[in-house]
């Protein structure tokens, strides 16, 4: 698998491309500023690109608007971008109408090299990747007359799971219980937020609870 890595912090950078090669990863390219990530990506045409948020030129959301540009462009590089603080509309605004390969990792979670890992063999599979920190905050953000108020604790983590892109067998996993009580939950779920429930993928899933997040 092969990887481009855009981060402005020599160390950060060089601490990301260890992890990667330890983990069997082949890092293409790395770029210290959003232009160069462009070049690296249509240089390279990574599996997956990792990159910042926030780096040069100005040092506001030049690695986002990067990111985006080739999701636009090239489809089928996934890509994870990561965040020093917890913004919810940079998670919304990478998925956008698209949930399929797309990652966000807040930074201090990437010093656990097994969650980075993680994040990249699913990204690149096609699935997503979403800081469960954000999702989080969505699901427990106030709302005034909310259907978010009538789902159960369980439902809001089922909930919550979903909107990180995992499956019904991955749910069960981590809150140890049986597949079919997490469909019973799901079901709940999108009867109680008025979400069409159909046999489509689970990005069109993870889609409709951002949908309704968003709201």
């Amino acid at each position: 698998m092969r990887v481009v890595v855009g981060e402005d912090q020599a160390l950060v950078r060089e601490g990301i491309v260890r992890v990667l090669e330890r983990a069997g990863f082949s890092v293409a390219g790395v770029a210290s500023d959003a232009p160069d990530v462009l070049r690296q990506v249509r240089a390279h045409r990574p599996d997956v690109l990792i990159t910042d948020i926030r780096m040069p030129p100005d040092l506001t959301d030049d690695g986002l608007r990067a990111a985006l540009e080739i999701r636009s462009s090239d489809p089928d590089v996934g890509v994870i971008v990561l965040s020093q603080f917890l913004e919810d509309r940079y998670a919304f605004e990478l998925v956008g109408d698209r949930a399929e390969g797309v990652g966000y990792l807040l930074k201090e979670k990437v010093a656990d090299p097994a969650v980075l890992i993680d994040a990249v063999r699913r990204v690149a599979a096609g699935d997503t990747a979403l800081d469960p920190d954000v999702i989080a905050r969505l699901v427990g953000r106030k709302r005034v007359g909310s259907p978010l108020d009538d789902l159960t604790p369980r439902e809001r983590d089922v909930l919550a799971l979903m909107a990180q892109g995992h499956s019904n067998v991955g749910i069960a996993e981590k809150l140890v219980v049986t597949v079919p009580a997490v469909e019973r939950h799901v079901t709940g779920i999108f009867s109680k937020l008025g979400l069409h429930q159909s046999a489509s993928s689970r990005h069109r899933r993870v889609l409709a609870v951002l949908r309704y997040l968003r709201s």
